[in-house]
């Protein structure tokens, strides 16, 4: 029998007269000890294949659920997946802890080009799953604070997936409210 493993965090940054504030993280399921390390290699193709279908499939499940809310679509938008893969390939590798850790980083990376009033961010792992994907998005739902970012009033996202030697997936979701 396959490890099954799902871990979720989110948070959501509001930028308001130089203002911050990021929302306590949570988790889901199992509560493990870092299973990430420096050693753990990365798949190298982070928009071929398993991985752009596997963003194209969030993305399309969480406009889904979006629409079952009557919420409007999110759009996808490549400037912001870009950051978000990196951020996923960061946490598989081990550079990173499972975590928000750069995200304001982010956001002001994609704040370059897509001037914004907010921004969110949802991030999972899970392995031992034939779709992860699905996993990661029924986790996101079943939980307040990710189906909060889900449901914000956003109108931008980006989508990056990656897996490590392991199996692991990591998921990261930003969400952007454009000016």
């Amino acid at each position: 029998m396959e490890k099954r493993l799902t871990k979720l965090i989110f948070g959501l940054l509001v930028l308001a007269a130089g203002l911050s504030s990021c929302d306590s993280s949570m988790i889901i399921g199992q509560s493990l000890p870092s299973v990430s390390t420096p050693s753990t290699t990365v798949s190298k193709s982070s928009k071929s294949g398993e991985f752009a279908t596997l963003e194209e499939s969030v993305h399309q499940q969480v406009n889904q659920y979006r629409q079952s809310r009557n919420l409007p679509p999110l759009k996808l938008d490549a400037r912001i997946s870009q950051q978000a893969r990196v951020h996923s390939q960061a946490m598989a590798s081990g550079k990173v802890p499972f975590s928000h850790n750069g995200f304001e980083g982010r956001v002001k990376a994609i704040a370059k080009s897509i001037p914004y009033r907010k921004a969110g961010e949802n991030v999972a792992y899970n392995m031992g799953y034939s779709n992860p994907g699905e996993q990661a998005v029924e986790g996101w739902i079943k939980s307040p604070g990710h189906r909060q970012n889900m449901e914000g009033d956003f109108d931008l996202t980006g989508v990056g997936i990656t897996k490590n030697a392991k199996g692991e997936y990591y998921f990261t979701q930003i969400f952007i409210k454009r000016r």
